[in-house]
């Protein structure tokens, strides 16, 4: 039997219930929002059951919204099932205060530089993780530079006409 979107959203609220939300398929991926305190159990749920078997963590990266307080940063999950060749993502969100979120290094090895990476660029703090530093950015950096925090240009720039772009 073919593994569906519906098998393995069953699977998920069989073994979480209402700790999952947000159940979308965007283009045919199914999409879901996980609690930050169990985002290993679920990977690891995931990775060992017998039928999902998502065993290739694809991508983890992070989003910023600076709107939703609480929760301004969303670390993403995309997983694999090679052998039935079906990808799924889900979302944990977290606080921008205290960006701690479980590291998923012991189950998927490729974690480990997507995880420095997400810290480097958005600050989130993968608890656990075994040498969380800096991989792009220089060591001495204070702010995290893909949080929008920042104005999408230098106001005071006078090197430039605006005229030439349309403003």
């Amino acid at each position: 039997m073919a593994l569906t979107n519906d098998i393995i959203q069953q699977k998920l609220t069989n073994k979480f219930g209402d700790q999952l939300s947000q159940w979308q398929q965007p283009y045919g991926m199914l999409t879901f929002v996980a609690e930050k305190d169990i985002n290993i159990r679920v990977l690891q749920f995931l990775y060992d059951d017998e039928e999902l078997k998502f065993q290739f963590l694809t991508d983890l990266q992070a989003v910023h919204y600076p709107d939703n307080t609480g929760a301004e940063l969303c670390v993403v999950y995309h997983l694999h099932n090679l052998k039935d060749n079906v990808r799924i993502r889900f979302k944990v969100f977290t606080d921008i205060g205290k960006p701690d979120v479980f590291t998923a290094t012991a189950l998927y090895e490729s974690a480990n530089f997507m995880e420095r990476e997400t810290y480097d660029f958005y600050g989130v703090n993968f608890v656990g993780h075994p040498n969380l530093k800096r991989i792009l950015n220089v060591d001495e950096m204070d702010y995290f530079p893909l949080r929008k925090e920042f104005p999408l240009e230098d106001q005071t720039r006078i090197d430039k006409d605006d005229e030439m772009f349309g403003r």
